[in-house]
């Protein structure tokens, strides 16, 4: 007996060539969803598809413009920038989770216009100043620099956006580095 049909399917519906399964797998996969070719090679290795027949299917679906990393990348940084504000470093991070390419990764990021990076750790610092009211100077401070540096803002930036921030509150900022950790 061979292995059991996917949930739902029958034992004569699933295909026994590996080119067929790879192919149902790979399209299955990008119905509804862009994916990146690193995130199919992925499920097709944990579904024990030969590598060839994997490469096979994936370089097909490359040509034909069913797998394009570079526009995956460029939309995914565009989407998570705004949506999440999340800054370069960190979508970078998550690309190359994804199975993007360096290169592919280096230039979908450097889409991003720095003023507008700038313009977004702005907003987020906005939307965070309120609740960090009452606490003292350096625990806002480390809050409102924390949030930045975890959505991926580069340390001079993140206590720039927070210092002139809680300058325009009226707080007295005479340092520029991060004081230390402790709440």
């Amino acid at each position: 007996m061979g292995t059991s049909p996917e949930p739902g399917r029958r034992e004569s519906d699933a295909p026994a060539d590996p080119v067929e399964r790879a192919r149902a797998i790979c399209l299955r996969m990008l119905t509804g969803t862009p994916r990146t070719r690193g995130q199919l090679e992925e499920a097709l290795r944990r579904r024990e598809i030969p590598e060839d027949a994997a490469a096979a299917v994936l370089d097909r679906f490359e040509e034909v413009g069913l797998i394009d990393d570079a526009a995956f990348a460029a939309a995914w940084v565009d989407s998570r920038h705004h949506g999440r504000g999340l800054a370069g470093r960190a979508l970078a991070r998550e690309l190359r989770q994804r199975g993007v390419a360096a290169p592919v990764v280096a230039e979908a990021v450097a889409g991003l216009d720095p003023e507008r990076e700038e313009e977004t750790a702005r907003a987020l610092v906005e939307r965070k100043l309120r609740a960090t009211r009452g606490l003292e100077r350096d625990r806002r401070l480390r809050r409102l620099a924390g949030m930045l540096a975890r959505k991926g803002y580069p340390e001079g930036l993140a206590l720039r956006v927070v210092r002139e921030a809680l300058e325009r509150e009226g707080e007295e900022i005479e340092e520029w580095e991060l004081p230390p950790s402790g709440g």
